[in-house]
C-alpha cells in the first residue's frame, strides 16, 4: 500500500483527489505513469515500487494535473475534464451550496451508474476523492433526505476500490494523532472512564430550538474530542420533542454551525426517529407499574412536589392510566388535560425522583412528523433510552445534570436497558454574557441585535463573525478539559488565543479616520509615484501591496497633534521626513490644518515616531466603516432573578467612518488584516457589496 507523508496545513479537499488518482494509475495503468510523473509538486514523482512517497505542501496538486498527460490517451477526455472541474465545488465549506451540489449530483446519476461511460473512470476516482476529503460533504451525502443515487454511485466506488478507503485511512492517521496530541495540551483529561482507552461512542443531543452558542461548543467538541482520540463514534442527535419552541432552520443551522467548528458527526438521528420505540417504552412502564396519570397540576405549578406530598393521582390504577394515555396520544380535550409521571420517590431530598413527568400532550404539528404524534417524551425520558439504544459508551454532560443522573440510571434499570457511563463536565460561562437561549431569543426578537449571527451574540456564527477563528476556539476549549470545577471565564483570555493565530497571515493596510483627516504637503514631490511593499514584512509569503506616494498626504489629527516643527517622523512605507510647518485652527481647539514636510530618505527610522498616512489620491481613498463593539450586558453574571433589560446595555455599537488603502478592494468577504497601529479587523462587506466597505473590530484580549 502506498505510503504518504502530507503537509499537516494541506486541506484534505484539495490534497486527496491528486493523490488517489495518483494511486489509481499506479494501480491499473502503470504504462500511462511516463505522461503524469512530471506533474508532482516539487519535481516528485511516481516510483515503480510498491511505495508512493511524496510531499504537498499546498493546494497546487489538484487531480487535474495528474491527468493532463493521461486524457490525451482516453476517450471521454472532455467530459473527464469538466467533471474534474466540477468537483472543486466540494472544496467548498457552506452547508447549504454542498447540499445542493449533493442534488445536482443525485440527478445526474439517476440513470446512470458512472460519471462518465461505463466504467469507474478517474473521474470518478477524483470526484469521490473530493466529498471524502471535505468531512462536511462527507457527512451530507450520507444525512436524511438521502440523495440515494449519489450515495449508491459513492458507496459502489468506495466498495469496489478497498485501496481507497485504506489510502485514506493510512494518509490521516498521522495528522489526527498530531491533531489529537496539539489538542491535549495542557488539558486535564484524565478522567476515571472505564473504557478511556477503547473506542467511545458519544453523543451531542442539542435541541433545535436556537442556535449553537460557545457553552454549546465545549459540548460539541469535548464528544468529538473523545470520540475520535479513541477511533470512536461521535452521534449527533437532536432532541426534537418539544414541538412548541423546535424549527427545521434553527436544525440546518446547528448543523452549520459544527460545520464552522470542524465537527462533522459519524452519525445524525433525532429523538423524532425513535418515537414508536419511547411510546412502547412508555406504555412498559405503565405496565409494571412504574408509571401514572397526571392532571392534578398541569399549568399550576408543581407545589405538592416541591414539599414532598405525593400526587392525588398516585394511585390510578394501570387500567386508568392507559386511558388516559391513549386520550393523550388521540390529542382529545381530556388528553391535553394530562401528562405521564414516572413512579419513583415524591418524597425523595433529590427533586428529580420526585415522580418526574416522563410524556406530555401537545397538540403542535412537528417540524418532522407532522401530526403524526399528540405526545412527546421528555428529555429526562428519552436520554437514558437512546443513550442505551443507540450504543452510546459515555454520556457526556453539563454538571447542570448531576442531580438528575440517578433519575437516568433509574430510567434504564426500570426498562432493563444496557447501563451507559455519565461524566459530568462543568458549563462554561463568560463574564457579561446570555448563554441561556429564552434569553437570546429576547435580544434578537427585541432587535437589541442585527440577529444570531450578530458579532456582539456569543452564538458560534456570531463570535466566527467576529473575527474568532476556529483553530483558536478549539485550542481554547479542549484546554479546558472535562473538569467539573464551575469556570467564569475571561473572553480576553480566548481573544489573546485567538491573536496567535490572525497575526502570521494577516496582511498589513492602513486606514485614516475620515473626520480629523489632516492634509500635509510634501515639499519636494511633484509626480505621484507608487512603489511595491510586502503585505506583511514578517511574512512574505502574503505578497506585496501597492503603496502610492503623492505630494499630499492624509494623516491622523490625533498623529498631527503631537508633531513639532523641525521633527523628524517615519511615514510608514515611504521613509523619514522633517516637519517643516505646522498650521493649526484659531478657534483655540488647538488642531492642526495644515502640514509641510520635507523628505529625508536617508535618515534613522529606528529614532522616530512612526506614522500611517495614505497619498491624499481619489483612487487610493476607499471608503470604509471600522466597527467596534461592546458588551450586551452590562453586569458580569446575571443571576437567573435579573430582569434581562436592566442589565442590557444601551449603546454596544461604534462605528467609525475612515479611508483605507486602494489595495483593501482586492480582500474576500472574511478576510482577516491589520490596519497598522489601529488594530485586527475582519472584512464583513467586501468592496462593491454596499455602499463602503465594512470591517468589524476583533479583540487583541487587552482590557
Amino acid at each position: 500500500m502506498a505510503h504518504f507523508d502530507v503537509a499537516r496545513k494541506a486541506n484534505l479537499a484539495l490534497v486527496l483527489p491528486s493523490l488517489l488518482t495518483a494511486v489509481h494509475l499506479h494501480r491499473e495503468q502503470p504504462s500511462l505513469l511516463p505522461y503524469v510523473t512530471k506533474t508532482f509538486h516539487d519535481g516528485n514523482t511516481l516510483s515503480d515500487t510498491e511505495s508512493i512517497r511524496m510531499t504537498c505542501s499546498d493546494g497546487e496538486t489538484f487531480a487535474g494535473k495528474f491527468i493532463v498527460g493521461y486524457l490525451a490517451k482516453v476517450a471521454n477526455n472532455n467530459q473527464i475534464l469538466q467533471w474534474i472541474a466540477r468537483s472543486k465545488r466540494f472544496l467548498a465549506s457552506d452547508y447549504k451550496s454542498l447540499q445542493e451540489s449533493i442534488f445536482e449530483l443525485n440527478i445526474h446519476l439517476t440513470l446512470r451508474s458512472f460519471l462518465v461511460g461505463h466504467a469507474t473512470s478517474i473521474a470518478d476516482i477524483a470526484f469521490w476523492a473530493t466529498i471524502r476529503g471535505n468531512r462536511v460533504a462527507h457527512s451530507l451525502i450520507q444525512q436524511q433526505p438521502v440523495q440515494e443515487n449519489a450515495l449508491r454511485w459513492y458507496t459502489y466506488i468506495e466498495e469496489t476500490n478497498p485501496w481507497l478507503s485504506e489510502t485514506v485511512a493510512e494518509l490521516t492517521s498521522f495528522d489526527s494523532k498530531a491533531r489529537a496530541a496539539a489538542s491535549a495540551a495542557g488539558a486535564s483529561y484524565e478522567i476515571d472512564l472505564p473504557n478511556l482507552n477503547r473506542p467511545m461512542t458519544t453523543r451531542f443531543p442539542p435541541e433545535p430550538s436556537g442556535y449553537l452558542h460557545i457553552g454549546h461548543a465545549k459540548a460539541a467538541l469535548l464528544n468529538d474530542y473523545f470520540a475520535h482520540k479513541s477511533s470512536g463514534t461521535l452521534i449527533c442527535r437532536f432532541d426534537d420533542t418539544n414541538p412548541s419552541k423546535e424549527k427545521m432552520e434553527f436544525q440546518d443551522a446547528i448543523l452549520e454551525d459544527l460545520g464552522l467548528m470542524e465537527i462533522v458527526p459519524d452519525k445524525i438521528s433525532y429523538s423524532s426517529d425513535y418515537f414508536q420505540v419511547m411510546y412502547e417504552f412508555a406504555l412498559k412502564l405503565i405496565q409494571d407499574g412504574k408509571a401514572f396519570a397526571d392532571d392534578s397540576e398541569l399549568g399550576k405549578g408543581d407545589e405538592d412536589r416541591k414539599i414532598r406530598l405525593p400526587s392525588k393521582r398516585r394511585d390510578l390504577s394501570i387500567e386508568e392510566t392507559l386511558k388516559y394515555f391513549t386520550e393523550m396520544k388521540a390529542g382529545s380535550k381530556e388528553g391535553l388535560r394530562w401528562c405521564i409521571r414516572a413512579r419513583i420517590a415524591y418524597d425523595s431530598p433529590n427533586g428529580t425522583l420526585r415522580d418526574p413527568v416522563i410524556y406530555r400532550c401537545n397538540p403542535i404539528p412537528h417540524h418532522r412528523t407532522g401530526t403524526q404524534w399528540k405526545i412527546y417524551p421528555t428529555y429526562d425520558f428519552c436520554a437514558p433510552i437512546l443513550d442505551s439504544y443507540e450504543g452510546v459508551t459515555v454520556a457526556l454532560r453539563t454538571n447542570e445534570y448531576r442531580d438528575r443522573n440517578v433519575q437516568y440510571e433509574w430510567m434504564q434499570d426500570a426498562l432493563g436497558l444496557r447501563k451507559v457511563t455519565i461524566w459530568d463536565f462543568s458549563r462554561m460561562n463568560f463574564i457579561r454574557t446570555v448563554l441561556s437561549k429564552r434569553r437570546l431569543t429576547r435580544i434578537v426578537d427585541d432587535g437589541k441585535v442585527w440577529g444570531w449571527d450578530d458579532p456582539r451574540m456569543p452564538t458560534i456564527r456570531g463570535i466566527i463573525r467576529r473575527g474568532m477563528t476556529v483553530p483558536a476556539l478549539r485550542e481554547f476549549i479542549l484546554k479546558q478539559g472535562p473538569s467539573r470545577n464551575i469556570l467564569n471565564l475571561e473572553w480576553g483570555a480566548l481573544w489573546a488565543l485567538n491573536k496567535k493565530y490572525t497575526d502570521h497571515d494577516a496582511a498589513r493596510h492602513t486606514a485614516i479616520v475620515q473626520a480629523d483627516a489632516v492634509t500635509c504637503r510634501v515639499l519636494g514631490v511633484d509626480d505621484q509615484n507608487i512603489i511595491s511593499k510586502p503585505k506583511y514584512i514578517k511574512n512574505l509569503e502574503l505578497g506585496t501591496k501597492k503603496v502610492v506616494q503623492n505630494k499630499a498626504v492624509l494623516l491622523e489629527q490625533i498623529d498631527a497633534q503631537g508633531l513639532e516643527e523641525g521633527e523628524e517622523i517615519t511615514l510608514m512605507n515611504w521613509g523619514n521626513a522633517y516637519v517643516r510647518r505646522i498650521v493649526r485652527d484659531e478657534s483655540g481647539q488647538k488642531s492642526v490644518t495644515e502640514i509641510n514636510l520635507e523628505l529625508h530618505l536617508e535618515g534613522d527610522v529606528k529614532k522616530t515616531k512612526k506614522l500611517s498616512w495614505l497619498a491624499a489620491v481619489e483612487s487610493n481613498l476607499v471608503p470604509v466603516d471600522i466597527v467596534s463593539f461592546d458588551y450586551l450586558i452590562t453586569k458580569d453574571k446575571l443571576e437567573k432573578t435579573d430582569k434581562l433589560e436592566n442589565f442590557l446595555a444601551s449603546n454596544t455599537e461604534l462605528r467609525t467612518q475612515a479611508f483605507a488603502d486602494c489595495n483593501v478592494k482586492e480582500l474576500a468577504k472574511g478576510a482577516i488584516i491589520q490596519f497598522e497601529r489601529k488594530g485586527y479587523y475582519k472584512l464583513d462587506v467586501a468592496y462593491g457589496e454596499g455602499e463602503r466597505m465594512v470591517f468589524f473590530d476583533i479583540p487583541s484580549g487587552k482590557t
